[in-house]
């Protein structure tokens, strides 16, 4: 009995962090198709009734089959340019400015130099 406990909350917490990630993909990308917040806040509050309208099923099939339909739908209505952080990879800001090559010093004094040979 202890064995099928074990396998059954095993499987309801890997259920339970499948839903969580979908979620919480699904509501990234509403704000990457909402072009004003007004309008993401309404299509956000009904993702949200869609999910707590089936959060009380508790057969482990019926689960399953809900979050591959879940992931599904969500893969089909993905946005095909979401909006990235433009310092984070792929942003349009990253790696423009790369270090210097190494052995190549950078002195800033802003002209201090000139000053000092005086």
């Amino acid at each position: 009995m202890s064995v099928t406990t074990a396998s059954y909350l095993a499987r309801r917490a890997a259920q339970k962090q499948r839903v969580r990630i979908l979620y919480r993909r699904s509501l990234r990308d509403t704000l990457n198709w909402a072009v004003h917040r007004h309008l993401f806040y309404q299509d956000a509050d009904e993702l949200r009734k869609k999910f707590d309208a089936q959060k009380n099923v508790e057969d482990l099939d019926t689960i399953d089959r809900m979050i591959a339909h879940g992931e599904a739908e969500y893969n089909k209505w993905r946005h095909p340019d979401p909006y990235t952080v433009p310092w984070a990879p792929g942003g349009s800001k990253f790696c423009r400015n790369p270090e210097p090559p190494k052995g190549i010093e950078i002195i800033y004094d802003y002209g201090q130099e000139e000053a000092e040979l005086k």
